[in-house]
């Protein structure tokens, strides 16, 4: 009996033993059961420092009689950020004295409004970016090189040049290119006529693939009922000129009009009613209609013999001229600073203004031409030529010259699409800029 109790109890010791040990067992493992369990890849995720907040970017632009410290103390800084910031700036290379109204910033403010950048571009070549730092401002000066892309351009007269530009057919400063390369062998102000044609090769400037600008211009056609002139910029002794297909300089030694963009109101002729003075009378000049401060330049290289008032002339500039040439620009109304008896001009150089001094029934330029003591027909008279391109040099001219207008002309064919881009290369920007 007493044997089949110890045996019970041994049995229930023992049970009670084994449900000790293994119970905490099964609970840990229904607690894990009821937790899920969280990958490594998002355990890493929630770890991860939240993301700063965007910044909100806005442009900002200068007014009138702004300085860049007044722009961004309008935006927020204050006046010595303002200064600690454009002293940067200036230090990194931007020109501040060069800006003016309508330039624009690019000002990056945080979640609590405060700027913590400020970026400016003066050009599509240049870009400064500005950022805070926790004493001062950092800058960092970025300077895009133009990639040179030779493209054509070409239009129709159809009432003036100004119309291709306005069209946006020619860019106003290619235009204006243009006009001097054939400035000594065509008047554009009296022998421009509807239905002209114009076309150009010229170097097209972009900036990370945006066109900018068209910069110089490689070769140019200006077609008329009468023919077509021709010049191909080429290079000799290191300086870059305008050729015709001969070889032949387009530069004369006088320009075919001492104005831009003008018309002519009365020609040369010995019998004209005289406006004035009645009766008819030798006119012996070439006059230009134009607004009163249109600038009048010296149509070649010479020496200022009379700078003042003559009677009927009103203020009048006189210039000599070798080969026994002298210029006559009168009723201006002013003349130019530094244009006195004994000084030298430059061809090109402004000598005075369109006015109306002098016996004068409204604004205009009356320029003379005499040779020799005797008046001529400024659009008449064959002017000396300059320099032709130098006999070592013609063969490599005439190859050159022929492939560029030979482009021009396939362009010109009927059903040909001018290609927008043609020979890409990149160029370093101080050449390019040169070029333009």
């Amino acid at each position: 009996m007493i044997r089949r109790i110890l045996a019970v109890l041994g049995i229930v010791g023992l049970a009670g033993s084994i449900g000790w040990h293994v119970w905490p067992s099964d609970v840990a493992q229904s607690e894990q059961a009821a937790v899920p369990a969280v990958p490594p890849a998002e355990q890493a995720v929630a770890a991860a420092p939240p993301e700063p907040p965007a910044l909100r970017t806005e442009t900002v632009e200068l007014r009138r009689r702004d300085t860049l410290a007044d722009v961004l103390m309008r935006s927020g800084l204050s006046a010595a950020e303002a200064h600690a910031l454009a002293t940067g700036l200036r230090e990194a290379g931007a020109n501040l004295r060069r800006m003016r109204a309508g330039d624009r910033l690019e000002v990056s403010r945080d979640a609590g409004e405060r700027i913590v950048a400020v970026a400016y571009a003066p050009s599509a070549w240049q870009r400064f970016d500005a950022t805070r730092t926790e004493a001062d401002w950092t800058v960092k000066r970025t300077d895009v090189t133009p990639e040179i892309r030779t493209e054509i351009r070409a239009g129709e007269v159809r009432n003036s040049l100004w119309d291709l530009v306005d069209s946006g057919a020619i860019g106003a400063q290619t235009m204006l290119d243009l006009v001097q390369i054939f400035e000594s062998s065509f008047d554009f102000t009296a022998d421009t006529r509807p239905g002209d044609r114009i076309r150009m090769l010229v170097e097209a400037r972009y900036a990370n693939g945006t066109f900018v600008e068209d910069g110089r211009i490689l070769a140019a056609q200006y077609v008329t009922e009468d023919g077509t002139l021709a010049g191909v910029a080429f290079e000799v002794g290191g300086r870059t000129a305008y050729y015709d297909p001969d070889g032949r300089s387009l530069k004369r030694m006088f320009l075919r009009s001492p104005l831009q963009f003008s018309r002519i109101s009365s020609g040369f002729t010995y019998r004209r009613p005289h406006p004035v003075l009645g009766g008819v009378r030798p006119h012996l000049a070439i006059d230009y209609a134009a607004p009163t401060g249109t600038p009048v330049w010296a149509v070649a290289d010479g020496t200022v013999e009379f700078a003042g008032r003559k009677g009927g002339n009103g203020i009048q500039v006189l210039l000599r001229h070798r080969a026994g040439y002298k210029t006559y620009y009168n009723h201006l109304s002013r003349i130019a600073k530094g244009v006195r008896p004994g000084a030298r001009v430059a061809q090109k150089q402004v000598i005075g203004y369109v006015g109306s001094t002098g016996l004068s029934t409204g604004p205009h330029l009356d320029y003379r031409v005499s040779r020799n003591g005797r008046f001529v027909n400024p659009l008449a008279e064959k002017f000396l030529p300059g320099e032709p391109i130098p006999a070592a040099q013609r063969a490599s001219f005439a190859a050159h010259a022929r492939e560029l207008l030979g482009r021009l002309e396939r362009a010109a064919e009927p059903g040909a699409q001018p290609p927008r881009e043609e020979g890409a290369e990149s160029v370093p920007a101080d050449r390019a800029s040169q070029s333009s």
